[in-house]
C-alpha cells in the first residue's frame, strides 16, 4: 500500500514497484487518517508511508499502524531527514529520502522481505540482545539515510554536538549527546573510556600504563585510546582489577 499526499509521488512508486515482482499494491491513501481505513479493510504486508501529510502525519500514522493485529511493515518515504530517531523508536523497515532512485528503493524492499521472512521471536528494530538496548541506529550519509547496526559499531568519538561512529573500514556521524547514546547501548558489548569515547569491549585487546596515572585502551595493535580517570576504575573490571 502506499500513501502520500502527492499523486505524483504515488504514481512514482507505482511505476519503480513495477520492477519488482515481489510487490503487488493493493491500494493507495492521501494521508494517515485514510490510509488507517484502508489497511484495516486491506491488511497490507508493507505500506510505503510518506510523512508530510495533512489530517494525520507519517509518524502518527505508523504508530497506528503499529497496533493492528496483523502489523505491517512499514517503509517511510520522504523528503525530510530528521525525523530517522521518530523511525528508529517506531521500528521501521527503512527511511528512504526523495526523490527515490530504483536502486535505493529496491534495497528496502529487499530489506522489507528480509524482515517479513524472520522468525516470529526476532526483536529487530529499536531493542535486541538483553534489555532494551538499541541493536541499529539510522544515520546520515550522503543523500540517504541508512542503517547500522550496533554491533558492526567499534568505537564512538564525540565530534561536539555529533557522535562519529566507527565501523570497519568507515566512519558516520549521529546528532546525539555521548550520554544519550551510552544509555542505549549494550553495557555488556560497550565500555565508556573517556568523557568522549566508547568503544566496544570485546576488541579492548589491553590496558596499558603510561606513568603519572595516565592509561591507554589497546584496540588491536595499531590504535590506543587514553582511558578518563573517571572511568579507569570501570574499564579496569574488564581485567578482574
Amino acid at each position: 500500500m502506499i500513501v502520500d499526499d502527492e499523486p505524483l509521488a504515488i504514481e512514482r512508486l507505482e511505476i519503480l514497484c513495477n520492477d519488482h515482482p515481489v510487490i503487488e499494491i493493493v491500494g493507495t491513501a492521501n494521508d494517515g487518517v485514510a490510509a488507517l481505513r484502508l489497511a484495516q479493510q486491506l491488511t497490507p504486508d508493507l505500506v510505503f508511508l510518506d510523512i508530510g501529510m495533512p489530517k494525520m502525519d507519517g509518524i502518527n500514522a505508523a504508530r497506528a499502524l503499529g497496533l493492528m493485529d496483523k502489523k505491517p511493515s512499514i517503509i517511510l518515504v520522504t523528503a525530510y531527514d530528521n525525523f530517522a530517531v521518530e523511525a528508529f523508536d517506531l521500528d521501521v523497515v527503512d527511511y528512504v529520502l526523495k526523490p527515490v532512485s530504483g536502486e535505493r528503493l529496491g534495497r528496502a524492499i529487499a530489506r522489507a522481505s528480509a524482515s517479513d521472512s524472520e522468525a516470529p521471536s526476532s526483536t529487530g528494530g529499536a531493542s535486541g540482545g538483553s534489555g532494551n538496548y538499541a541493536s541499529e541506529f539510522w544515520v546520515s550519509h550522503r543523500a540517504e539515510l541508512i542503517r547500522i547496526a550496533a554491533v558492526d559499531i567499534e568505537r564512538i568519538e564525540a565530534e561536539r554536538d555529533y557522535m562519529r561512529l566507527y565501523t570497519a573500514g568507515r566512519s558516520y556521524l549521529l546528532h546525539q549527546t555521548i550520554s544519550a547514546l551510552e544509555e542505549r547501548l549494550n553495557p555488556e558489548q560497550f565500555q565508556r573510556i573517556h568523557r568522549s569515547h566508547i568503544v566496544r569491549r570485546d576488541l579492548i585487546t589491553g590496558l596499558r600504563h603510561e606513568g603519572g596515572g595516565v592509561w591507554h585502551a589497546l584496540l588491536g595493535e595499531d590504535l590506543s585510546m587514553r582511558i578518563g580517570r573517571k572511568y579507569l576504575a570501570d574499564v579496569k573490571k574488564l581485567a578482574g582489577k
